[in-house]
């Protein structure tokens, strides 16, 4: 059980964390994180599983673009033709965060966690997750104006399942 957050999450997020990261230490894989709306709680959650946490390289908690830019080593130009919250940032942080780690899988999440500028979309979420070797996976998310506690945790859900698929 995770022991920071475990008041707050499903049973079902708490088990998948620990499964994932079970997984990635039979098979000798570290992970790394790269976050915005998430704020870093995915990277706290890998670090809350005892016994299993060491499998966690390392985590990247850009929320402003000059975050994503200086630590992830996105271009200015892609975040303002694409925006902070688009398929191609996903992307590209994932890259980033599998670039300036040590980690084998690097899992990235922009969005909106709640309501943003008059044209964003509330619980609109972009993940992707990169491996080495492999092509980076995206997937997007329509979580809706549910909240920001809520599309975080809903977050959890779609980031441990790419790490999982990625591990496969």
């Amino acid at each position: 059980m995770t022991e920071t957050l475990s008041p707050v999450l499903p049973d079902d997020i708490d088990r998948a964390a620990r499964d994932v990261l079970e997984a990635a230490c039979a098979r000798k894989l570290s992970l790394a994180t790269a976050e915005s709306c998430t704020g870093g709680m995915l990277a706290s959650l890998l670090t809350d599983v005892e016994g299993v946490s060491s499998t966690f390289e390392r985590g990247f908690v850009t929320y402003s673009v000059d975050a994503k830019c200086e630590l992830l080593g996105l271009a200015h130009e892609l975040v303002e033709r694409c925006g902070a919250v688009s398929r191609e940032v996903a992307v590209a942080m994932a890259q980033g965060a599998l670039a300036g780690s040590h980690a084998d899988i690097a899992l990235a999440i922009t969005g909106f966690a709640g309501p943003g500028g008059p044209d964003d979309e509330p619980g609109l979420v972009h993940f992707a997750c990169a491996r080495h070797g492999l092509k980076t996976a995206h997937r997007e998310a329509h979580f809706g104006d549910i909240g920001r506690g809520p599309v975080r945790i809903e977050c959890m859900r779609v980031a441990l399942e790419m790490i999982a698929e990625a591990m496969n």
